[in-house]
């Protein structure tokens, strides 16, 4: 539990003196004070890849080839598809509870209103919190007196609090319990980074076709809220048998 805290805060750490250093940069050299959108997605990703190096490099967590070599290729279609399947039923979820405040919605308009905001969103972030969330944080809850399942929630908890967001963080928990789960079946964050990326994509292209970060799901189904429930239950028919046929296929590499 320890170390898991200490990585928790050694991320945060990582954000906030690595973002400030950058912020402080780019407005001398630029000579502004306006949070830019080409300064935050700058930060952002400097911040995701010292994020990346200072783990890997310390081996709090690590990477390794050898999952890969099992050719878990139905282990990562099927993680894709249950991405898909998970974002309108969360949604659907959250909208379901009272509003909470969206601190960061001027930064998403930035980040996802630019082309370079897919090099954050969809590439740096998956990589970036999976490696520290499951392959840093998870797996050492994991090798701790905690059962896995309270090590799941634990994880999940710090997964969503760092998103630093209430409107964000139930989404984030109930993705970081499914993230978890698949982390703890296989021993890699591969599976994990490839549902990251797939939910990520899908709200980067929607946000492109709609671009507005305050509409509900009713808004994307011609105001009907009976098509906002039939794509609940068609999204459920997508979600349920993804995780069915992941329970099936997930396995650990024997090497491990």
């Amino acid at each position: 539990m320890k170390k898991a805290i200490i990585y928790l805060f050694i991320f945060i750490g990582i954000q906030l003196v690595g973002g400030a250093i950058v912020q402080g940069t780019w407005k001398l050299i630029g000579n502004t004070a306006d949070l830019t959108t080409a300064m935050l997605i700058t930060t952002t990703a400097v911040v995701s890849v010292t994020i990346i190096t200072v783990f890997l490099t310390t081996h709090w967590a690590e990477v390794s080839p050898h999952w890969l070599r099992t050719r878990p290729w139905m282990v990562l279609i099927w993680s894709v598809i249950a991405a898909l399947g998970a974002i309108v039923p969360s949604a659907w979820l959250q909208e379901q509870i009272p509003e909470l405040p969206n601190w960061a919605e001027n930064e998403f308009d930035m980040l996802l209103s630019n082309r370079w905001g897919y090099l954050v969103i969809g590439l740096l972030a998956p990589f970036s919190e999976e490696l520290v969330f499951r392959g840093a944080i998870l797996r050492s809850l994991l090798a701790s007196r905690l059962s896995p399942l309270v090590a799941i929630i634990i994880s999940a908890v710090f997964f969503a609090l760092i998103h630093m967001n209430p409107a964000q963080m139930p989404h984030a928990f109930l993705i970081g319990l499914l993230l978890g789960w698949m982390y703890y079946r296989t021993g890699s964050i591969l599976p994990g980074m490839a549902f990251h990326w797939a939910n990520n994509s899908v709200a980067y292209v929607l946000y492109s076709l709609f671009p507005s970060t305050d509409l509900k799901l009713v808004d994307y189904f011609q105001g009907s809220e009976r098509n906002v429930l039939m794509a609940v239950g068609f999204s459920l028919l997508i979600l349920i048998p993804s995780i069915f046929q992941l329970h099936l296929w997930m396995r650990r590499c024997p090497e491990e």
